[in-house]
C-alpha cells in the first residue's frame, strides 16, 4: 500500500513511526489524551512527538511500538542508550557551571573604568544574588534537560510579593501554546496560553475539567486607548501597553467540538482568585511584556518556532541498536546454554504421562549413549561476535550522526588518537554542536535577565532604581577539558616575549580552568608577590630612566599554580555561551 499522504515539518524526521503517521490526529490511538476536542489541531503532532521522545527516555520505546500494534517489540531490550545520549549532549552544553555577566562590570587592573561600570558591577551582583535564591542553576539543569531532549523548554517569570522579588519556574513545553498573529512580523507572540487537563477527583467530587493561564498583551485602558503608563525601565517614553493575566477552568464536558483553546467559552469559565481575594480575570500586572521564556534545543529554521531534539537525527539508529541488543541475548542464551542433539540415548520416562521427559543442560548432568550414540552441539559463538560488532557499529554511527562523537561518547579508544591535535579534530564536530546549541540559547537568557530587572522595578523593590535595564548574559565554562600545562607553557612564553600583558594572560588561565576568582586581585597579587612582574609594570607603565624599555623577564609561576586554577570570567574569554510555571 503506497503511501497517501507525506507531511513535513519540524517533526517529519518521526514520520517511521506508526505512531506518527496516523491520519486526522497523529497519535490519538497510542495517546488518548491527544484526542481532546480543546487541543488545536496545529499541535498535535508537536505534543505527539514529545510523547515519543519521552518514551525513548524512559526506555519505554517498544511499549510504545506494541501499543501501535507491534507485539513483538515488548520483548524489545532498551538499555538507556537514548538517556545517555540526552545527558551527555546536556553536559557538555552545560559545561561545569554558569554564571550571569553584565556589561561593563569587570576591567582589568591599571585600566580606567568605562562610565556605568559601577553601576553595572552593582546590577551584576544582584543578578547572581537573586540567581542564588531562585536556585537558577537547578533550573536551568530541569529546562535544558527537557530542551535537549524534547527540543523545547518553558521558562516562566512572576512577581512574588511576599519573597519581593521575581519566582522563576520551568514548565512542561506540552503545556505551552503560544498564540502568533499572521497579519504581524513578531519575534515573540502577544498572548500567550499554559493550558493542560485536570483528571477528575470523585473524593474531592471535581469533574474532569481544564484550566488554561493566559498572558496577552493589550491596551491599558479599553474605554480609552489614549491612556498611556510610564514604566520605569523606559523613562521618557510612554506606553499604551500592558500584560493581562488571566486563569479560568472549565469542565471538559461543557467543551463542544470547535471550541479549541483559544476559543474557550469564557460565559462558562470559572476564574481563579489569588490568596488576596483578587480574581484573576484579565489582572494587570503592570509590565509591558509577556513574562514566559521559550527556549529551543537548535536554531529553529525560518517560519519555524520550534526546536530539535537531540535525537532526532539517530531514533532509527536507536530503534537498530535495540534490535541488535534482543537478537544479541538471544544468541547468547544458546551459546552459553547450546542446543544439543542426542543419537541414541535412553531417555527417561515420566512415569505420569508415559512420555520421554526433556533433557535439560546443566552442570553434573549424565547421559546414556548407546555403542552408535553421539552428541552434537549447535555453536552460535560466531552469530553472536557478529552481533557485538554490529552493536560497536551502531554505536559509532549513532555518535557520528549525533554530532556527539565517539570521543565525546567516550566510546574512542585513547591509542588510536596519536596526538592531542588530532583528539581536537576528532571534538571538531563536537565543538561545532555545542556552539549551535548555546547560540540558540543567547538572546532567551539575556532576555530573562532583562525581565528579572524590569519585574524587580515593576515591584518597586529596594536598591532597584528606574532606568533602562543593563544588558547580562548567561556565560558558560568550557565544554571540554583543556591540557593545563600547555596552556600554562604557552602564557609564560607569550608574557616572557613581551606579546601579551599580565591582564590577558590572567584571562587565559581563568579559561584554561585554574581557580581565579577576581582576574584584577590576581593581577595585583602577582605583581606584588613576584618582583620580576612588579618591575615588567612599572616598565609598562613608562621608560627606565635612560628612555629604554626594560628587558622582558618572564614571570616566576613556582608556586603559582595553586592560586591559579579556575572558573570566573575573564575579558578575553573566547566561549561560544552567551544565552537565556504555575504550581501542579
Amino acid at each position: 500500500m503506497g503511501l497517501r499522504q507525506l507531511a513535513i515539518d519540524a517533526w517529519s524526521w518521526l514520520n517511521y513511526k506508526p505512531v506518527m503517521a496516523q491520519a486526522g490526529r497523529p497519535g490519538s490511538r497510542s495517546f488518548p489524551e491527544l484526542a481532546a476536542a480543546w487541543l488545536p489541531q496545529e499541535d498535535v503532532r508537536r505534543l505527539a512527538a514529545y510523547k515519543v521522545l519521552a518514551a525513548y527516555d524512559s526506555n519505554q520505546a517498544g511499549q510504545l511500538a506494541a501499543a501501535s500494534g507491534d507485539e513483538s517489540a515488548i520483548e524489545r531490550r532498551e538499555l538507556g542508550d537514548a538517556g545517555s545520549l540526552v545527558d551527555s549532549a546536556l553536559g557538555y552544553l552545560l559545561g561545569s557551571e554558569q554564571k550571569i555577566v553584565v556589561e561593563g562590570a569587570e576591567h582589568a587592573e591599571g585600566e580606567a573604568p568605562k562610565p556605568g561600570s559601577t553601576a553595572a558591577a552593582a546590577m551584576q551582583e544582584q543578578l547572581r544574588t537573586w540567581a542564588g535564591k531562585e536556585l537558577l542553576a537547578l533550573r536551568i539543569q530541569q529546562a535544558e534537560r527537557a530542551s535537549v531532549l524534547l527540543g523545547d523548554s518553558v521558562y516562566l517569570l512572576a512577581w512574588n510579593p511576599e519573597k519581593g522579588r521575581p519566582t522563576l519556574r520551568v514548565e512542561d513545553p506540552g503545556f505551552y501554546f503560544p498564540q502568533w498573529d499572521e497579519d504581524q512580523d513578531e519575534d515573540f507572540p502577544s498572548r500567550v496560553h499554559l493550558a493542560w487537563e485536570l483528571p477528575e477527583d470523585q473524593d474531592a467530587g471535581l469533574k474532569a475539567r481544564v484550566r488554561r493561564v493566559t498572558y496577552e498583551l493589550g491596551a491599558i485602558s479599553e474605554d480609552d486607548e489614549s491612556l498611556v503608563r510610564q514604566y520605569p525601565w523606559e523613562p521618557g517614553r510612554p506606553s499604551r501597553t500592558t500584560c493581562y493575566l488571566t486563569d479560568a477552568e472549565w469542565l471538559l464536558e461543557d467543551i463542544k467540538r470547535g471550541e479549541t483553546l483559544d476559543r474557550l467559552p469564557m460565559d462558562r469559565a470559572r476564574f481563579r482568585v489569588r490568596s488576596d481575594g483578587t480574581e484573576l480575570r484579565r489582572l494587570d500586572l503592570m509590565v509591558d511584556f509577556v513574562p514566559v521564556i521559550h527556549i529551543t534545543n537548535t536554531i529553529p529554521h525560518a517560519g519555524e518556532h520550534w526546536g530539535r531534539s537531540a535525537l532526532a537525527r539517530v531514533l532509527q539508529g536507536l530503534d537498530e541498536l535495540a534490535a541488535t541488543d534482543s537478537d544479541g541475548s538471544a544468541a547468547s542464551a544458546t551459546t552459553g546454554t547450546p542446543i544439543i542433539g542426542l543419537a541414541g540415548a535412553r531417555l527417561p520416562v515420566d512415569r505420569a504421562t508415559g512420555k520421554p521427559e526433556q533433557l535439560r543442560v546443566q552442570a553434573g548432568a549424565v547421559w546414556q549413549l548407546g555403542e552408535s550414540g553421539r552428541m552434537d552441539a549447535l555453536d552460535t559463538s560466531p552469530q553472536l561476535a557478529e552481533l557485538r560488532a554490529r552493536v560497536e557499529h551502531l554505536l559509532d554511527r549513532i555518535a557520528a550522526n549525533s554530532g556527539i562523537t565517539a570521543a565525546g561518547l567516550g566510546t574512542l579508544d585513547a591509542q588510536q588518537v596519536p596526538s592531542g591535535y588530532a583528539l581536537k579534530l576528532a571534538l571538531g564536530p563536537l565543538d561545532a554542536l555545542v556552539a549551535t546549541m548555546r547560540l540558540a540559547r543567547e538572546h532567551k537568557y539575556r532576555l530573562m535577565f532583562k525581565m528579572v530587572q524590569r519585574l524587580y522595578q515593576a515591584g518597586r523593590a529596594a536598591g532597584w532604581m528606574a532606568g533602562e535595564s543593563l544588558s547580562a548574559r548567561l556565560s558558560w565554562a568550557p565544554h571540554t577539558p583543556t591540557d593545563r600545562a600547555a596552556v600554562l607553557d604557552e602564557v609564560v612564553t607569550a608574557y616572557g616575549a613581551g606579546v601579551i600583558s599580565l591582564e590577558t594572560a590572567v584571562a587565559m588561565l581563568i579559561e584554561t580552568g585554574y581557580p581565579i576568582k577576581d582576574a584584577a586581585e590576581e593581577v595585583e597579587r602577582i605583581r606584588s608577590s613576584v618582583p620580576e612582574v612588579a618591575a615588567r609594570a612599572q616598565g609598562e607603565d613608562g621608560a627606565d630612566g635612560d628612555g629604554r624599555a626594560p628587558e622582558a623577564v618572564p614571570p616566576t609561576v613556582e608556586g603559582e599554580g595553586e592560586r591559579a586554577a579556575g572558573g570566573a570570567e575573564g575579558e578575553h574569554r573566547r566561549s561560544f555561551g552567551f544565552t537565556p510555571g504555575a504550581g501542579r
